[in-house]
């Protein structure tokens, strides 16, 4: 796991107003344990995968949904999760403009808001994670096809993204050896 990403889930979760927001809704203490399993570099795929349920689970709870939001909205927390993200991509410094700059765009974060309030939406991320995670191309493709088609809100957050210049980034494959293009 990227380590600014890392940090950035280490810094929400030690501020006391989220913990103690969370507490009633959720184990701090297997939330702790996962976070240092993480942490560790050489951890096994189903560490991801437990994380990836407990993440679920805590986002279909509309309590933590909102506060999670809440955090989003944090500057330090998203500066922590830009440096995360270009950190993970250093061959596509376009990519990671891209997308710290849709995390600085209110009008983004409202949208991903709007988004995860509809269920059958998370249901279809979700597939599309799990998917991604199992290599299942065709499937990941068939879900993210559904996903426009269906839910309207994917599709204005979509739109929301391209005005970031996110969408061309991520159709950009850099040639090996090639340096990416900036700018958002």
């Amino acid at each position: 796991m990227a380590r600014n990403l890392l940090r950035a889930l280490l810094y929400a979760w030690d501020q006391p107003a989220f913990r103690a927001g969370l507490q009633h809704l959720i184990d701090l203490d297997e939330v702790t344990t996962l976070l240092a399993a993480l942490a560790v570099d050489d951890h096994d795929e189903e560490v991801e995968l437990r994380a990836m349920q407990l993440v679920r689970s805590a986002l279909d709870t509309a309590e933590i949904r909102h506060a999670v939001l809440l955090l989003i909205e944090d500057d330090d927390i998203r500066r922590s999760l830009a440096a995360s993200i270009a950190e993970s991509v250093p061959d596509r410094p376009g990519l990671a403009g891209a997308i710290r700059s849709a995390l600085e765009d209110p009008a983004v974060r409202a949208e991903f808001s709007a988004a995860l309030e509809s269920g059958t939406l998370r249901a279809v991320v979700w597939k599309v994670a799990e998917n991604q995670l199992r290599d299942r191309r065709w499937a990941l493709v068939g879900q993210v096809t559904i996903l426009f088609v269906r839910h309207r809100h994917a599709r204005r957050l979509a739109w929301a993204l391209r005005r970031h210049g996110l969408v061309r980034e991520l159709r950009h494959r850099p040639s090996a050896g090639s340096v990416d293009r900036g700018g958002a």
